[in-house]
């Protein structure tokens, strides 16, 4: 049967299928058509919620479309809910929200859309569900749920989404090439439902996408971060970052990440692609968490070994550094991609920061004042910074992966024994800067902070015991040295 094309115009094709609807659901969308009923309007279920239901995922939230005003619809609907709820709407768009405590409910009239080249923003004008549909951007997305008493239920499928469903494609309603330029941020969109449903994107639209990719330009880095932070949550992220590197939108946004691809060759001596190693260890440390900032650790873990790649006669390519460099360098990439710079941002440049350190404990002889300043430094994020180092121990080489996880696996023994033993996660040195301050009667200098870092290194380094009479008698001792007088 060939497929159906839009410009057949043959509007609406109702598909008989069963839903497995909630009992909650099917009160609320049973409320929804019997306010629109009284309304003598057409409503619609329309989007992500019918193309969750049909593949069986969670959805919280319900789009709502009828041929009339959304906002009375939404406010008919209220009054059917006990309590009743706040309705939020915004007149200008014609959007109404209701949120209960379990679901969100959308409302809007349907609509048709216009384009500026030079913005996302659409001219909207009142339109039909036809209409509303063309403008939908993927056929999986352009499924509506009938919600009148004689069709209830029913799917409208005017683009053969069922099909792109069952057969796991992306594909857009009508032309690639005007869908994305009307509204770029669509493209991303694509690589993001790829990523998240493992599905591929129909060869039109895919080739469609790198010849527009510098169409971003004109949507917020806002919007491009909130699906590149989907695209991260994926189950398995490294399908969404190929599609971004191959249709060159990730050049669009994240040049550092793209510096990463490559392999330089010099006297027959390479080194693994970065990209696709950082890609790997995303992956697998994506197995064990759904943390999203522990996942940007392993983004951004060696974000700066194009910057510190050096080549050594005789041993071969070094990125000595690289993880000082990818500390300092994470900041700026927060701010550039406007990602939180509070304690999101502390967090991931902590762990870029000592990503190399338990793996490096692997390499000699375990010594407590190692393990004890790891654990020291790491502190609360310990348990993530391990994580991240069992995930980036990555080489097509089965024995040496065995060996460097058996090798991390002494390191983690050796953690737990040091730290029940000696309680240092958290640890603060038994004397403090007032204390320093008091006894040598000098106010807040270089000299306290000399002080305090030697009885801190004395301790982790099993020099002194970890008690104040010992710390006591060592400050005295620095204070001597640094010509401090004893009050």
């Amino acid at each position: 049967m060939p497929r159906k094309s839009w410009h057949d115009k043959e509007f609406p094709i109702f598909t008989s299928m069963q839903l497995n609807f909630t009992p909650r659901e099917t009160e609320l969308l049973q409320l929804v058509a019997n306010a629109a009923d009284e309304l003598k309007i057409e409503a619609f279920v329309v989007g992500g919620f019918v193309r969750d239901k049909i593949l069986n995922r969670n959805c919280k939230d319900i789009d709502i479309v009828c041929v009339g005003s959304g906002i009375d619809l939404a406010k008919k609907v209220a009054e059917k809910i006990q309590p009743k709820p706040y309705v939020s709407f915004f007149k200008n768009f014609g959007t109404a929200q209701i949120k209960l405590h379990d679901i969100e409910l959308e409302f809007v009239g349907a609509r048709k859309e216009s384009y500026r080249r030079e913005s996302r923003k659409p001219i909207v004008e009142d339109g039909t569900l036809e209409d509303d549909q063309n403008r939908r951007d993927f056929t999986i997305n352009a499924l509506a749920i009938h919600l009148s008493k004689e069709k209830f239920g029913e799917i409208i499928d005017s683009f053969s989404g069922l099909e792109d469903l069952k057969n796991g494609i992306i594909r857009t309603p009508l032309n690639p090439e005007i869908t994305f330029d009307d509204d770029p941020l669509r493209m991303l969109r694509a690589v993001r439902f790829a990523s998240q449903l493992n599905f591929k994107i129909e060869e039109k639209t895919y080739q469609t996408i790198e010849p527009l990719a510098d169409r971003l330009k004109i949507i917020s880095q806002e919007r491009i971060t909130d699906e590149l932070n989907k695209i991260i949550l994926s189950k398995k992220p490294s399908v969404g970052f190929k599609l971004l590197f191959n249709t060159k939108l990730l050049h669009q946004f994240f040049p550092e990440m793209v510096k990463l691809q490559g392999v330089s060759m010099v006297e027959n001596y390479g080194h693994k692609d970065n990209f696709y190693h950082t890609l790997k260890v995303l992956d697998n440390l994506s197995e064990n968490t759904n943390d999203l900032w522990l996942r940007w650790s392993a983004i951004l873990h060696d974000i700066a070994k194009p910057a510190t790649q050096r080549f050594e006669e005789g041993h071969g390519w070094t990125f000595h550094g690289h993880e000082v460099v990818g500390a300092r360098w994470t900041p700026k990439i927060f701010t550039r991609l406007k990602l939180p710079l509070d304690e999101k941002m502390k967090f991931v440049q902590k762990m870029v920061a000592l990503h190399l350190r338990p793996i490096s404990l692997t390499k000699e002889n375990i010594t407590d004042s190692a393990i004890r300043r790891i654990i020291f430094d790491a502190g609360d994020d310990l348990e993530s910074l391990l994580l991240l180092c069992d995930a980036d121990i990555t080489s097509k080489n089965e024995e040496k992966v065995k060996r460097y996880k058996e090798n991390l696996k002494l390191v983690l023994q050796k953690i737990k024994e040091v730290e029940e033993r000696d309680h240092i996660r958290n640890w603060q040195p038994p004397i403090t800067g007032e204390i320093i301050m008091q006894t040598f009667n000098i106010r807040p200098s270089r000299e306290v902070g000399t002080i305090k870092d030697a009885i801190k290194d004395a301790i982790l380094d099993g020099v002194i015991t970890n008690d104040y009479d010992a710390a006591f008698a060592l400050m005295l001792e620095k204070g001597k040295e640094l010509n401090l007088k004893i009050c």
